[in-house]
């Protein structure tokens, strides 16, 4: 029998605000109290006397689950009173609590989540329909950098920021492709693929992993070696929440210049009348530029009249270049014209005053701040993707614009492919997006409240559509760190009769049917599951 001061949760019954909160009515397999017990007298069995099982174990009647549970929630959409709140949050300070706690939330047959920095976009990693457990890995965070080896052993729970940090504190001149948001967690990131602004240069962050360690739903620590080579490949691309719950990745280090250049330059559609011009020529150079070069472009709808309401676009170009100012004006002042740029358009800086450039703060602020892993910071937003594999027409642009400043809110993100992309076969991982696609499209709608939400996804949906006649098919591709759970009731538009496949083969494309094969393989009965997890073949 657990005595009752084990229990972090048996003190705070009577906390009414938190009943109001989060004890949310469903039937569950057996009452709460019964569910908890159980759950945490088999964690402490399983896991060693001294490791305070106590303090990392939460429930609802816990005067810290609310802060717990929603410090790592990134949209505000699944902090609401309607979205069911786990049982348990187990909060690892060691593997062993990991092991512990995949092999108890099965025994009890409750659903098993796992989060790593929350920013998955529909927030899959900690909400479900049905009562579940989440393993959240923020407190296994070690970045440990070895610069003779070139490589760095990151636990899923660190930020990128925290990884930037770590190796910038070894090497002024090494870094790891990775995305440029630095309060993403690595377990998610890295398992999804891994998407940044040195992919074309580089590549993705799982095309650099060269080893790992994954808890199995046999409670077993596995690593390259041991789980073979259809998982290894399965857990880089594939999603790491379908097989087991990643504990780390192995990422070998790249080289970094010790100057590179940055701009950011923008044009207004209606003050400007070369602004198609410019993103049409974009579409010809960022897919084919030297590969050290990375041209992000935003197309936003802005207002050009407050008073009259009146909208416009704003195009704005954000680049990297892996260099100095002076050679990457001379390069885009031949292979891009239109776009007019000039050496006070550019600054100069270190690689890590890079990284906290694309994070969205002011040049000159210091790389500590990469390491705030700034919790409890929610919006409301929607995001959803598309690739683009033939440059779309000056009046296709001029149309879509159109369609934008009629819908007032949603903006779209071009990112360009090629260089080292193009070089990896489709094959290589799971993510197969590479050779053939000119630049994929990240769809973002942000909004204040809940009223605004049903209004604003609409508008993202309705631009998603107009888009159809420009974007990739059979299948329709999709970026699965983009995660997007309109894919797969869109029922005209599957790829098979069945479920899994409309948004699989998406995501995947042909890699889809082996992926089926490792979660068969690995779990038969598909206990690890969300609405978008890869399925066992029946």
């Amino acid at each position: 029998m657990v005595e009752s001061r084990s229990l972090p949760f048996s003190s705070q019954r009577s906390t009414l605000v938190l009943a109001l909160l989060f004890l949310v009515s469903l039937p569950l397999a057996a009452p709460l109290d019964s569910v908890e017990g159980t759950f945490l007298h088999c964690i402490t069995n399983h896991t060693n006397p001294s490791d305070q099982v106590s303090s990392i174990v939460y429930s609802r009647a816990n005067a810290s689950y609310s802060s717990v549970l929603r410090a790592y929630v990134r949209n505000s959409r699944f902090n609401t009173l309607s979205n069911l709140k786990p049982l348990i949050i187990v909060t690892p300070l060691h593997v062993s609590h990991v092991q512990a706690a995949v092999i108890c939330s099965k025994n009890i047959g409750i659903q098993l989540k796992i989060r790593s920095g929350g920013h998955d976009y529909e927030g899959i990693s900690y909400t479900s329909e049905e009562p579940f457990i989440i393993v959240d890995m923020f407190k296994l965070r070690s970045v440990t950098v070895d610069i003779a080896k070139g490589t760095v052993v990151i636990q899923a729970g660190a930020t990128l920021g925290e990884v930037y940090y770590r190796i910038w504190e070894k090497s002024k001149v090494h870094s790891i492709p990775a995305g440029v948001c630095p309060t993403v967690g690595v377990g998610g990131h890295v398992s999804g693929g891994g998407y940044g602004i040195l992919l074309r240069k580089y590549g993705l962050s799982v095309d650099h992993v060269i080893d790992a360690q994954i808890v199995d739903l046999n409670g077993r620590i596995l690593d390259k070696m041991s789980m073979g080579n259809d998982l290894f490949w399965a857990i880089r691309g594939g999603g790491g929440a379908s097989f087991g719950v990643i504990l780390s990745y192995t990422v070998q280090l790249v080289s970094v210049p010790e100057t590179v250049s940055v701009f950011r330059v923008e044009m207004m559609l209606d003050q400007n009348a070369s602004v198609t011009d410019m993103v049409y020529q974009w579409q010809q150079v960022a897919p084919v530029t030297d590969d050290r070069l990375f041209l992000r472009m935003l197309i936003q709808p802005v207002s050009s009249n407050v008073r009259k309401g009146q909208k416009t676009i704003r195009a704005s170009v954000l680049a990297e270049f892996l260099g100095g100012a002076e050679e990457l004006v001379s390069l885009l002042n031949k292979e891009f014209p239109l776009l007019s740029l000039k050496k006070e358009n550019c600054m100069e800086m270190s690689w890590i005053d890079s990284v906290v450039w694309w994070a969205n703060f002011h040049n000159g602020n210091s790389p500590n701040l990469l390491l705030d892993r700034n919790p409890n910071s929610a919006n409301f937003l929607k995001r959803k993707s598309d690739y683009v594999q033939k440059p779309i027409s000056k009046a296709g642009l001029e149309w879509i614009w159109q369609r934008i400043i009629e819908l007032g809110k949603t903006g779209m993100v071009f990112n360009p492919y090629g260089g080292k992309m193009n070089e990896i076969p489709a094959s290589a991982t799971p993510f197969p997006h590479r050779a053939g696609n000119l630049f994929k499209i990240q769809y973002s709608v942000n909004w204040n409240d809940e009223e605004e939400e049903m209004s604003s996804i609409t508008q993202i949906r309705r631009l998603y559509t107009y888009m159809t006649p420009f974007v990739s098919k059979n299948p329709r591709s999709a970026y699965l760190n983009y995660r997007d759970l309109d894919i797969g009731i869109n029922h005209h538009d599957r790829n098979s009769s069945l479920e899994g496949e409309v948004y699989g083969v998406k995501y995947f494309n042909s890699n889809y049917d082996r992926l089926v094969k490792v979660k068969t393989a690995v779990d038969p009965h598909n206990f690890l599951r969300n609405k978008q997890s890869i399925p066992p073949s029946k």
